[in-house]
């Protein structure tokens, strides 16, 4: 099935319309007006939140209509603790919402700027793109947020594939300052550079780095979550005092609490990616316990159980 997908998306980008690029345009930060993000998940709510807070004309699109109503509640109820936080105030939110579209409908993702963060699986963000290259110019961006497949794989079929590049924001990604951009084998100098300046732009600190699965903080991280299962495993220790001695050492969250937040099944997603990215390397192997998790449908937070309860 997965051979067939691909072909498809393959034929679907030869056949699609190549556009020129007139006057061979380079975008800079100045021309990056309108930001499209497609997926409403947690992810995509917290890019969208941030965009529109920064001044963009942004869409946040979602082929699942109750998964953009979510979103759009999710957004207001966290910009309300903002306003009482004071990290903004009611005109901040006021003006966020009127800069901010919730849309299911696909022809009217046209934009300067498009971010995916939807499902980590390399043939549907490669038919996306493809999809998105037919109604856009040559000079739209493409950035990616995957958290672990190469920007070089996603962009091998997109036409003018000099303008896909990797922009992975961390979760909440309305709070965490790191975004990781990544140039892919055909990625251009210029675009990096609109992202470095895009993400700068939103507050962030960017970081470039190298093609590679899981990039920096994912490779890194990975055996901080691979270990944590491996001491539940084996019997070692429970999940909250594998949590607890971890957070004593000075991280924020320990593995356990960590994967909830993000999402078990988002993690394990990627663990499997990583773990098929280094051709089996074993300090990648996916964990069982986590995989009942998820065939469970345990997810973490936002289905109210993961390794914890809420």
């Amino acid at each position: 099935m997965n051979e067939f997908v691909s072909l498809a998306t393959l034929l679907i980008c030869n056949f699609a319309p190549h556009i020129t690029n007139r006057n061979n345009h380079m975008k800079n930060i100045e021309d990056i007006h309108k930001v499209a993000i497609i997926g409403a998940g947690t992810m995509g709510q917290g890019i969208a939140a941030t965009a529109a807070l920064s001044g963009y004309s942004t869409l946040l699109y979602d082929i699942n209509e109750s998964a953009l109503k979510n979103a759009e509640a999710l957004i207001i109820q966290q910009l309300d603790k903002s306003i009482v936080s004071k990290k903004i105030t009611a005109s901040d939110k006021i003006n966020c919402l009127e800069k901010l579209v919730f849309t299911n409908d696909f022809s009217l993702l046209k934009a300067d700027l498009i971010i995916e963060a939807i499902l980590e699986k390399l043939d549907v963000k490669e038919k996306l793109f493809c999809d998105l290259a037919q109604q856009n110019e040559a000079d739209t961006i493409f950035a990616s947020n995957t958290s672990s497949i190469p920007i070089t794989q996603i962009a091998r079929h997109i036409p003018n594939n000099e303008r896909v590049v990797g922009m992975h924001f961390f979760n909440p990604a309305h709070i965490m300052k790191l975004v990781e951009v990544i140039s892919g084998a055909a990625s251009a100098e210029w675009v990096v550079a609109c992202i470095v300046d895009f993400s700068k732009k939103l507050g962030k600190t960017p970081v470039i780095t190298k093609d590679s699965p899981g990039f920096i903080v994912n490779r890194v991280a990975r055996n901080y979550y691979v270990e944590g299962l491996k001491t539940l495993e084996e019997n070692v220790a429970s999940i909250s005092s594998i949590d607890n001695q971890m957070e004593s050492l000075g991280f924020k969250m320990g593995p356990f609490r960590l994967m909830d937040l993000i999402g078990v099944d988002t993690n394990y997603s990627v663990t499997c990616s990583m773990f098929h990215s280094f051709h089996q390397d074993s300090k990648f192997r996916p964990s069982r316990i986590q995989q009942q998790k998820v065939d469970a449908g345990h997810f973490g937070k936002k289905t109210g159980k993961g390794f914890y309860s809420y």
